[in-house]
């Protein structure tokens, strides 16, 4: 035998050996986020899981950049919020568009002089608005461009409360989100953040603060990215969140306690993954000072924020979470070899390295050895051929029961055709959606020094409320 077989032999073992290990973390996620799923909502039918106790103030920080066509959509949904002590705080990182001006003239505001306590550094603001509705106080603060790390800082800085919620300009919330997602600071003591669930907007009509209407977009990339965001948000957090390990919030809808944000120093100005990285440090400041501390993520707290429509936006959006990811995990490494982390380090970080970041990589090389085992007449043509169906078919299977799981577990009326489109969906996504992510993750080192901070506009359309 040959030193080349012995190097393809090996290398075709260790690449099934990882599409196994990866397989099984699937299979195992699903079934956790389906039994948690079953017993939320036969609980919620016998009305045992009612939210009891005090609910804290929450300012809401809406970071806008260019967002003229979601963003008045996005308030309106904000100020239906069933919710007892709230203010809303939209933040225009200098938008070029009129963002601005749309929020000031629909919601009739008028200059303030609001002091802002400048605990976290953040460029300076050059406006404020605000207006009243109710007992819910909304503010604009207009400042120059700095990202949204900064402008979201700065939202910190001008937060009255003592706990922030932070939401895309892009999306919307259900009257009863903001209920839930304090749940866990009401069932346990040290919660410091909290994540909810995130569901594609498009397909989706909410009227007075409910879903009124819902089916799977019928474009093709949104309803792509719809069956994606189920097998993330309804099935590995979940099984994250029971070894109290999630490393990400989403930025489009994460609750977080004030005092240990600004202990942390707030949001990172210069990283792509500023979601990630807030709640790494976190993580890393607790465990380091020997702080009690719950990192929670709640299943029936729902977002719905829109996807990228095009796959020009959807490559620019991908590229973006690819370098965050890899930005945080090298800020972080030390995470993985020191056993004060626990399963933060061992189990969730070495996901987030083995089967997000160098997914791409172990792909490519598996791909390069069995081309090369083909040329060498080394390859079982009709196993691998097989193996490769049958893997796919497996991940698409998983992939639709998690769909299935919310659809079961959200009370959505769908028909026939939406389970038409969702199975396709699945397939699509692992036979062909798949591998061109992976050129985008594989390319978006091309130019990183020049665009490590790039973050590139989406194209938005009309949100319905």
């Amino acid at each position: 035998m040959t030193w080349l077989s012995i190097f393809l032999t090996i290398s075709r073992f260790l690449f099934l050996t990882y599409l196994v290990l990866y397989a099984s973390f699937l299979l195992l996620s699903v079934v956790t986020g389906g039994i948690h799923l079953h017993e939320r909502y036969r609980k919620r039918r016998r009305k045992l899981e009612e939210c009891e106790g005090n609910y804290p103030p929450v300012s809401i920080l809406v970071p806008a950049y260019n967002e003229e066509v979601t963003i008045i959509s996005t308030i309106e949904s904000l100020l239906k919020l069933d919710y007892p002590v709230y203010e809303i705080i939209v933040l225009d990182d200098g938008s070029k568009d009129q963002t601005a001006q749309l929020v000031r003239d629909y919601f009739q505001m008028k200059d303030s002089q609001r002091k802002i306590d400048y605990k976290l550094s953040c460029r300076p603001y050059h406006r404020i608005s605000e207006q009243e509705f109710g007992s819910v106080c909304l503010t604009l603060i207009e400042k120059e461009n700095g990202g949204k790390g900064d402008v979201l800082n700065l939202g910190i800085n001008a937060a009255k409360h003592e706990y922030f919620l932070c939401i895309d300009a892009d999306s919307m919330l259900q009257r009863n989100s903001l209920k839930n997602l304090v749940r866990p600071m009401q069932k346990w003591e040290n919660v410091i953040s909290v994540g909810g669930v995130v569901q594609v907007s498009q397909g989706v009509r909410i009227t007075d603060g409910e879903v009124s209407h819902y089916q799977l977009p019928w474009s093709v990339l949104p309803c792509l990215q719809a069956i994606e965001y189920d097998c993330s948000f309804l099935g590995s957090r979940i099984l994250l969140d029971y070894l109290q390990s999630n490393l990400i919030i989403s930025g489009a809808f994460g609750l977080f306690y004030k005092e240990y944000v600004i202990a942390v120093g707030g949001y990172d100005r210069q990283t792509l993954g500023e979601d990630m990285e807030l709640v790494m440090k976190l993580h890393y400041f607790c465990r380091n000072n020997n702080i009690p501390y719950r990192i929670c993520y709640e299943t029936s707290a729902i977002c719905w924020s829109q996807a990228p429509s095009s796959i020009g936006d959807l490559c620019k959006q991908r590229r973006r979470w690819f370098l965050g990811l890899y930005q945080c995990l090298k800020k972080y490494r030390k995470m993985l070899s020191r056993v004060r982390f626990g399963a933060v380090g061992y189990f969730s970080y070495a996901y987030y390295m083995l089967f997000e970041f160098l997914a791409p990589f172990i792909e490519t090389f598996g791909c390069f050895v069995i081309l090369l085992s083909l040329i060498y007449h080394q390859l079982n043509i009709s196993f691998f051929i097989s193996l490769f169906f049958l893997y796919s078919a497996f991940c698409s299977l998983i992939t639709f029961a998690s769909f299935l799981q919310r659809v079961y577990s959200q009370d959505l009326f769908i028909g026939p055709m939406d389970l038409c489109k969702a199975f396709l969906a699945t397939l699509f996504r692992y036979f062909f959606l798949h591998w061109v992510l992976n050129i985008v993750r594989l390319t978006s080192f091309i130019g990183y020094k020049k665009r490590k901070r790039e973050w590139g506009e989406i194209k938005r359309v009309k949100q319905f409320v």
